[in-house]
């Protein structure tokens, strides 16, 4: 059963916290940090992405970034913008977007829950991410930001949430830039404490990872890393953990993560769209932007013009894990045979656009000549996602997007 525990975590003042926290890593450049860390002294950015305290042409992977996050993270710490709890505790994150609330739970993951698979995952991580978030977390000794983590939602656990939620104010209630609510509360009763983590340890077999993929296999090897150089390692050591936010599956959202493709492969759009019509059923639907509304239906935009294609029966496997998704139908229908895209990790040819960022983004792209061709997928589903990593497969790169992101520096896990 999963091991989740509670830890003494590192965190800001509540006067600063809507100022440090911060967006993920990954999902912006070092010019989008540098503009979001602009006018904000505490951002956490300065730790995460700290190129931004650097000349602009700075290799992002270069020693001198790494030191630079030390030496920030170091004066975080030493000027209070982040002070360690005294006691360990569980801590509750609420985010709420468009109305709607999702209420995870803030703990240490085992290390080796993930080497022994009771922490599932459903995508590959590239060496490269891997081994950049490795030498963040080495360097810092310290998980400074979380990993998204869901779970078969229980009722008991539940039902804790929604009594602390529904009894005590929030430790840091605040909505940040882009509209995004976060509320987070710190459990502080040791019997609280003692009863969720017996709960996950009783109740929930597995957990899965959602989002953050590259930071999850990043902890755990850190982790292994250590025990590798304490030979009189317990298994009790906080290196043997790492952070992250659990969140019941029956309250995540899961949103479509679309293709934009440079080239026609040497085609002109009336051949490519010939060659379309051995796999899907096309139907010319014009100007007006055209959302999938089914699984096995696509949109697809090319030359000013929107396109609705269904999928013909055959081309997909709908008692095949892998082969019913749509991303594996777009792969095998279009994006191998025809346009000679065979790596989606590698290929320079395609990119890959969140559905946070609208059709609008599809539209943009390719009406600026940067894209040749747009499609549009319906979303995977949770049930989908937890098949997937149950029967052991991996999906497709850039399958899943989640919204909301989680926000990093609400609370930090470190190594010692």
């Amino acid at each position: 059963m999963a091991v989740v525990k509670p830890f003494r975590g590192l965190r800001p003042p509540p006067d600063i916290v809507r100022d440090l926290a911060c967006l993920p890593y990954d999902v912006m450049n070092s010019d989008e940090a540098r503009k979001m860390a602009e006018g904000k002294e505490v951002s956490l950015l300065h730790i995460t992405k700290s190129e931004i305290d650097l000349p602009q042409d700075t290799d992002t992977h270069s020693e001198i970034v790494y030191k630079k996050s030390v030496e920030n993270f170091s004066e975080w710490r030493r000027r209070k913008w982040l002070v360690q709890d005294e006691d360990p505790h569980f801590y509750i994150y609420a985010q709420t977007m468009s109305g709607r609330t999702q209420y995870g739970i803030v703990g240490c993951a085992s290390v080796d829950d993930y080497m022994n698979g009771k922490i599932r995952k459903h995508e590959l991580t590239r060496p490269d991410k891997e081994q950049d978030r490795m030498i963040h977390v080495r360097v810092n000794n310290a998980n400074i930001e979380p990993v998204f983590f869901t779970y078969p939602a229980v009722d008991e656990l539940d039902r804790i949430v929604e009594g602390v939620c529904g009894a005590e104010k929030p430790d840091y209630d605040f909505v940040a830039e882009d509209g995004i609510g976060h509320h987070f509360w710190v459990i502080r009763n040791p019997g609280t404490n003692r009863l969720i983590e017996h709960l996950f340890a009783e109740k929930v077999q597995y957990t899965y990872v959602a989002d953050g993929h590259h930071r999850t296999a990043a902890a755990a090897l850190v982790g292994m890393e250590k025990r590798g150089k304490n030979p009189g390692w317990t298994g009790e050591e906080e290196y043997n953990f790492f952070l992250a936010v659990h969140f019941p599956d029956n309250q995540l959202r899961i949103l479509d993560y679309n293709r934009t493709v440079k080239d026609l492969n040497g085609l002109s759009p009336a051949e490519f769209l010939s060659r379309l019509e051995k796999g899907f059923i096309i139907k010319e639907k014009g100007k007006k932007s055209l959302k999938p509304v089914k699984l096995h239906n696509f949109s697809m935009y090319l030359e000013g013009k929107w396109y609705n294609l269904t999928a013909r029966e055959g081309t997909y496997d709908d008692n095949d894990p892998i082969g019913v998704l749509d991303v594996t139908i777009l792969t095998s229908q279009i994006l191998s045979p025809i346009l000679d895209i065979q790596d989606l990790r590698r290929s320079k040819r395609i990119d890959f656009v969140g559905g946070i960022r609208g059709l609008d983004e599809l539209k943009k792209k390719v009406d600026s000549g940067e894209m040749k061709v747009a499609f549009a997928l319906y979303p995977v589903s949770m049930r989908q996602l937890i098949t997937i990593a149950d029967s052991g497969n991996i999906m497709p790169p850039k399958t899943t997007w989640f919204e909301p992101k989680l926000r990093s520096g609400l609370v930090i896990h470190l190594l010692d």
